[in-house]
């Protein structure tokens, strides 16, 4: 067994099979992929000359994409562990002095990164976006794990997963979405190889595509979502019981076939915490039953 996987880390990663499925809902076709390659990642089956373990997400917005990378960095790391770049605030050669230092003496971003954790998970979102030069770096980072700085020191990311995200082919799954997960794969997957730099493409391990969110998942999400916020209410003394009728409410509220859970999340978080709110005005504490108000189109503490 590698040395740097004990007992604690085992147990990490075989409750990936059970944590990524119940918190990331209707990506069954690449949840499995990305819990295998984070195994061998951990278990010290990669080259120690490259990361543990590099992966390209794909699909539309507000499917999971950046809360796979953040569930999966906690489960085997800490969520301090995950050091997040928008690719969006790259895209000009300037850039480059951000990620690597400016000046003599300067470590840039990932000096940063590397002077906090010695292992962790670099998310680079919507990376068509960067400069080309920015993506020379990610580029040594996919191929050697090892990139230099402003300062002349060289740094090792042997000990970190990389993922890319980006919205590349959002369109033809979106068009297409009549056709068999097959079809729209291959599509996305073209799409993604023709965006982005065939180097930086044929040096990731997992190439994954995200599919849209079905009105049956985006039900699951809304119980998720109304399920946590109640036990955040409870944790500041508001104590709340679900009428029945809540959740469809919710569904109808929130439910957006192109964007996917972020609508769901913020009608959950506003319209409990308007009711709660509502409660409060008039009352010390807002515990009861949260219900539908038909009249006034909201949800109420009764």
């Amino acid at each position: 067994m590698n040395t740097r996987t004990d007992s604690t880390k085992l147990d990490k990663l075989q409750e990936l099979d059970s944590l990524l499925p119940r918190e990331i809902r209707g990506q069954s076709r690449v949840l499995p992929r990305i819990i295998s390659a984070v195994r061998r990642g951990e278990l010290g089956l990669t080259k120690l000359s490259r990361p543990r373990g590099s992966f390209l997400l794909l699909g539309p917005t507000g499917v999971g994409k950046t809360e796979t990378v953040l569930v999966t960095t906690t489960q085997i790391f800490s969520p301090g562990q995950l050091f997040r770049f928008d690719m969006s605030e790259f895209q000009t050669q300037d850039a480059l002095g951000l990620l690597l230092g400016a000046r003599l003496g300067e470590s840039g971003y990932l000096g940063g990164v590397r002077e906090r954790a010695a292992e962790g998970s670099l998310l680079f979102d919507e990376a068509e976006k960067a400069h080309p030069r920015v993506l020379d770096i990610l580029l040594q980072l996919l191929d050697a794990a090892r990139v230099t700085v402003a300062t002349g020191q060289t740094l090792d990311f042997s000990g970190f997963f990389i993922w890319l995200t980006s919205n590349i082919g959002s369109a033809e799954l979106m068009s297409l979405q009549h056709s068999n997960d097959a079809t729209l794969e291959r599509h996305v997957l073209t799409r993604a190889q023709q965006a982005l730099r065939p180097e930086i493409f044929a040096r990731i391990n997992e190439k994954l595509v995200f599919h849209r969110l079905s009105y049956e998942h985006q039900l699951e999400i809304a119980e998720k979502f109304l399920l946590r916020e109640v036990e955040f209410l409870a944790s500041h003394g508001h104590k709340l019981e679900l009428d029945k009728t809540v959740l469809p409410f919710l569904v109808r509220k929130g439910f957006h076939p192109k964007l996917g859970a972020r609508p769901m999340r913020d009608a959950v978080e506003k319209l409990v915490g308007d009711a709660v709110a509502d409660r409060l005005l008039h009352a010390q504490e807002a515990s009861g039953v949260l219900t539908v108000d038909e009249a006034r189109d909201c949800l109420t503490v009764r």
